[in-house]
């Protein structure tokens, strides 16, 4: 009772002629991770925002697990105006724009707050803004968090332990790439086959953030967990250009609004999450951290990767980044 006096209180005090810019709408938000994963809370929050904002009449309806599709598919339907937002990893965006590739580079970031500048900097909005020629909105770029390595044969703890274990990856060429450079077998797959292939031993392993491991209970079919922290992923937000397209500009206003305040919070909630999961999964796996050596070793091994990407991505790009992160370390 108390929310819809709420939304009838707002379109009350809506400037004139704006809550006439404001149509019934029923739009439709779907995902391949859990409800209760932080993005399926980011776009939880996500909704609740534009509910809110717009007097109750734009509803966002979640459809997590990927109940609608993989990510491939609910990338399709946005781009086709039949789905009207989706997050997914930036890695597979790079299928239709190399420039997302860039996020994807092997230890890029050392630390999450260098990846959130980037990504809501210069370089992230120039990149977000042109996916419209792709008939996408891009709204901000959501937080999955550092990937770590899972599997049942053996921890990671030098960079030859990764030869010839057969690790589920990302369906993204930059990932296929650095996996065999490492010296593993890479298959890509979609993320709902995952948890199937691990369990029927199909796939020895694979990556994604703790969060991820612990929400997709990788843990019961893994033994070991390796903090790599060898790629940052960010989780762009996205929107049908279609849809945007036939919003009033107070419309979009609500729908910007409302993505903003989803990213910070969905951040703050992934951050706290990440530190849980960690202490969780201790419980159920071996888990063990990679000594800087090591990671010095696994950075130098990956380097070609680093330079045949750059020239996929564009020198020009690549330079920007490093100098924007650059200046952020010079900075602290």
């Amino acid at each position: 009772m108390l929310g819809i006096l709420a939304a009838v209180s707002l379109v009350a005090i809506m400037a004139p002629g704006q809550a006439q810019d404001i149509k019934e709408r029923q739009l439709r938000f779907a995902f391949s991770l859990a409800k209760d994963h932080p993005l399926g809370i980011g776009a939880q929050r996500f909704a609740d925002a534009v509910a809110s904002k717009s007097g109750n009449r734009i509803k966002v309806k979640l459809f997590p697990g990927a109940v609608l599709g993989g990510d491939p598919q609910n990338l399709s339907a946005i781009r086709g105006g039949t789905l009207d937002f989706t997050s997914m990893a930036t890695g597979l965006l790079a299928g239709i724009d190399k420039q997302f590739m860039v996020f994807d580079f092997p230890f890029l970031f050392n630390n999450a707050q260098e990846a959130y500048a980037l990504s809501d900097g210069t370089v992230g909005t120039k990149m977000l803004n042109d996916l419209a020629q792709h008939n996408i909105i891009g709204l901000g770029i959501w937080d999955l968090g550092f990937r770590n390595m899972t599997n049942s044969k053996r921890p990671i703890v030098r960079a030859e332990d990764l030869q010839g274990l057969k690790i589920r990856v990302i369906a993204a060429p930059i990932y296929l790439d650095l996996f065999k450079t490492l010296g593993a077998n890479p298959l890509p797959m979609t993320f709902g086959e995952v948890y199937g292939a691990l369990e029927s031993r199909a796939i020895d392993g694979q990556d994604n953030p703790v969060s991820v491991i612990e929400n997709a209970r990788f843990a019961e079919v893994q033994k070991y967990l390796s903090l790599t922290k060898h790629v940052y992923t960010g989780m762009p937000f996205l929107m049908s250009k279609k849809t945007w397209d036939s919003m009033s500009d107070t419309e979009r206003r609500i729908i910007r609004e409302a993505a903003d305040e989803a990213k910070q919070e969905q951040r703050k909630v992934n951050a706290a999450k990440e530190s849980e999961a960690i202490d969780l999964l201790r419980k159920s796996m071996q888990v063990n951290e990679l000594s800087q050596p090591e990671v010095a070793r696994l950075r130098e091994t990956v380097k070609p990767v680093v330079q045949t990407y750059t020239r996929e991505v564009g020198s020009r790009l690549v330079e920007q980044v490093n100098d924007e992160l650059s200046r952020l370390r010079a900075n602290k």
